[in-house]
């Protein structure tokens, strides 16, 4: 037997009815709210030129001293998946597969959103409004700040056994292209429209491969410092030219700023710096 008061209410007939149907159908609706902007950690990218080398085509003393470099080369070779035409390049998603010596292979299915004036805010909203959110754990978002470009991106990192293959080996573009293909994320999948990006990845080719040098070390508020030297194919398809990239990495945007405007000042007065952004996939895309 229930202990609490009974509420009694109007009976409403007639026209009294009527108002009352009227009024509930006008009332709005409690909203279905969507879940918040993500939130980003920070990647600073600063290019150096190759004046930061030294006769062997490593970091000279002088640059590893300047920016925290203690760590010993590490090398990583990597491909990115896309057709001919870069069809999947065109709707902003990259796809690689990188093999780090003694490691699985990583695979990672990247949707980049530009960032415009420095909002990111507003890259953020439009991110959320194309499914890319706070509630989606599968996706790691980060903006990667570069010297005069900020880009936010998306990636959903999975990884592949790399038995039977040694050091930084890469399979054959057929292989990676089909496990690439196995493990496609549900959005890539049916971005565009249903099944586009799982039929646009199987008519992908692996641009590539390429091997990078990697130091590590740690430089002001980043405990996650590195220099990546990426020797690549000239733009006439003979020679080699080398990418020099130091980044930082930190979940602060404060730090990230603050380590933008310290890498370029320090990179400046040594004339170590690259003026303007190196897009590392654009160029692997283009050159291979």
């Amino acid at each position: 037997m229930s202990l609490l008061p009974r509420v009694t209410r109007p009976v409403l007939v007639g026209p009294a009815l009527a108002l009352a149907v009227g009024a509930a159908l006008l009332a709005p609706s409690s909203p279905a709210y969507a879940a918040g902007n993500a939130v980003p950690t920070y990647e600073v990218k600063i290019n150096l030129t190759a004046a930061a080398l030294d006769a062997n085509s490593a970091p000279s003393a002088a640059v590893k001293s300047a920016f925290g470099i203690t760590g010993s080369a590490k090398a990583r070779s990597y491909s990115y998946y896309d057709t001919d035409a870069l069809a999947l390049d065109a709707q902003g998603w990259s796809v690689r597969l990188r093999h780090k010596s003694g490691s699985s292979f990583e695979e990672t299915y990247k949707k980049r959103f530009p960032v415009t004036n420095g909002d990111i805010d507003a890259a953020l909203t439009t991110a959320n409004a194309a499914g890319f959110d706070s509630g989606d754990t599968n996706y790691d978002a980060e903006v990667d700040w570069g010297y005069a470009k900020q880009t936010l991106s998306f990636s959903n990192d999975k990884s592949h056994s790399s038995s039977g293959y040694s050091g930084t080996t890469l399979p054959t573009s057929t292989t990676g292209r089909t496990w690439l293909v196995n493990d496609i994320p549900g959005k890539l999948q049916d971005w565009n429209s249903t099944g586009w990006g799982k039929t646009t990845l199987q008519a992908s080719r692996a641009h590539g491969p390429v091997t990078a040098q990697v130091y590590g070390g740690a430089w002001g508020p980043s405990d996650d410092a590195s220099i990546e030297v990426l020797p690549v194919v000239g733009a006439n398809g003979t020679g080699t030219e080398y990418v020099v990239e130091l980044s930082f990495k930190t979940d602060s945007y404060v730090d990230a700023a603050d380590l933008h405007a310290d890498a370029i000042s320090v990179a400046e007065a040594h004339g170590w710096l690259y003026h303007g952004d190196i897009l590392k996939t654009q160029l692997i895309l283009d050159r291979y």
